[in-house]
């Protein structure tokens, strides 16, 4: 069944308070798919997953989960049982962490009852520029490279997809296959400021290229006017 372009549209709810979030959603009916990250769920707690779910959305718990293969396992059976349908951590958890997470998270989901969620490794976050990565992380290799090796060690441990910038999509798609996940955030209308994302493409260029989903956060939700920017995009995506 295919997705519609609103579909593969996933809105941050990037504010610091469950009140904040819930005048977002309700401002933005037509969003079927939030991410939650971390300001907003240390901030609430679960209580915000409760309530999408009660309103019938998608959830990407959007933590970025990073520790020894242990506590990570931990947090991910945690995560499954808020039937959430993303989950990220960071590839550089290495190959073990990876596949206890993948299996901790399976085994909850099928204890809670739920669908076990899409676990999905962060390649490199699109705040870093290939300068960072070299100069300041240390990392010998070029960053199309780096990203690659990073979804392929996500691929290889079992996990269902990867979060790449816009810019390496269309070289993950091609090595890693049609079904593994690619998220892209760091997705920005032309008529949008790119703000701190290094890394970026326009959102029916990074569909294009292969993305299955794109986060796309203040062009939408800094807007004067939500709705219509939500609406735009998805006509430039329906071409």
């Amino acid at each position: 069944m295919s997705i519609s372009p609103s579909d593969r549209i996933i809105v941050p709810l990037d504010v610091s308070s469950e009140a904040e979030a819930i005048a977002l959603i309700e401002k933005l009916p037509q969003v079927t798919f939030w991410k939650v990250g971390l300001e907003l769920f240390v901030s609430s707690g679960s209580h915000i997953l409760t309530e999408l779910k009660s309103r019938e959305k998608q959830i990407f718990l959007d933590l970025k989960f990073h520790d020894i293969p242990n506590t990570i396992a931990g947090a991910c059976a945690a995560a499954a049982r808020y039937g959430v349908d993303l989950l990220t951590i960071h590839a550089t958890c290495g190959k073990a962490g990876l596949q206890h997470a993948q299996s901790a998270m399976q085994t909850s989901a099928d204890q809670s009852g739920f669908p076990a969620p899409k676990l999905i490794a962060i390649s490199l976050l699109t705040s870093i520029s290939a300068r960072t990565l070299a100069f300041e992380l240390k990392i010998p290799l070029e960053l199309p490279e780096y990203a690659l090796e990073m979804a392929l060690l996500a691929q290889d441990s079992g996990l269902a997809g990867a979060v790449c910038s816009p810019q390496e999509v269309a070289q993950l798609r091609q090595t890693c296959g049609d079904d593994f996940v690619l998220v892209c955030p760091g997705v920005r209308p032309l008529w949008a400021e790119a703000g701190d994302q290094k890394r970026t493409l326009t959102p029916i260029a990074a569909l294009q290229a292969g993305a299955d989903y794109l986060v796309i956060g203040r062009p939408i939700t800094a807007s004067a006017d939500p709705r219509g920017a939500f609406e735009r995009i998805c006509q430039e995506l329906e071409g």
